[in-house]
């Protein structure tokens, strides 16, 4: 689905980096050790890094969103899932819970989340009316399950989801692309970073 490019208007929209974490994203994390494929997330961060800097030369907010389990959120749900594995990934305070080459700046809001959707008992609404967007723009890991969860919830808040594809990974390209139809077919549009680069570079906004 094309975007309306008024709804790209830098004053109005926010990035918003999903879980570009060490246990998801490096080949070292509990996924790559579990035998999951992250290759893709190491493909797609030098797209991820000039979405970031452009969003920052264009005064666009950028929100970082992170996985922090702990045992105070441990649902028996969470716990039980994909075999007891879910439990042991970023966990607060460890290394796998860092940041993957990406940081937000000393003045960029992070949110701690302890579901897929960054939104679930989180600060994500507050930080995000805070800052007067109204278009998010989602990037980050993984496609079709914590950055999709966030990008559905939000446009069930009533945001614009402007999804950036290339600029997100998934554990096989099947799952990515699945993800980027939904999206597009129900959720929001697809778009990709140098797509999006131009128009901020180009458009006149009123």
């Amino acid at each position: 689905m094309r975007f309306d490019v008024d709804k790209l208007d830098p004053a109005k929209a926010a990035v918003v980096v999903v879980d570009v974490q060490n246990d998801y994203c490096h080949p070292d994390g509990a996924c790559a050790r579990r035998g999951e494929d992250v290759s893709a997330a190491k493909e797609m961060l030098p797209r991820l890094q000039a979405l970031l800097a452009g969003a920052r030369a264009h005064g666009v907010p950028v929100v970082f969103v992170r996985t922090a389990h702990e045992k105070a959120t441990d649902s028996a749900a969470l716990t039980v899932r994909s075999g007891g594995r879910s439990g042991v990934v970023c966990r607060a305070g460890t290394w796998g819970a860092e940041f993957f080459e990406v940081a937000p700046l000393p003045d960029e809001p992070v949110v701690a989340k302890h579901r897929y959707s960054g939104f679930v008992n989180t600060r994500l609404d507050s930080v995000l009316r805070t800052l007067k967007a109204e278009t998010l723009v989602m990037a980050g890991v993984s496609t079709n399950v914590c950055v999709e969860s966030t990008a559905r919830h939000g446009y069930m808040l009533d945001y614009h989801i402007a999804f950036m594809g290339d600029c997100c990974a998934a554990f096989t390209e099947a799952e990515h692309e699945a993800a980027l139809v939904n999206i597009d077919k129900y959720f929001g549009s697809v778009m990709k970073a140098d797509e999006l680069l131009g128009v901020w570079d180009t458009a006149q906004f009123g």
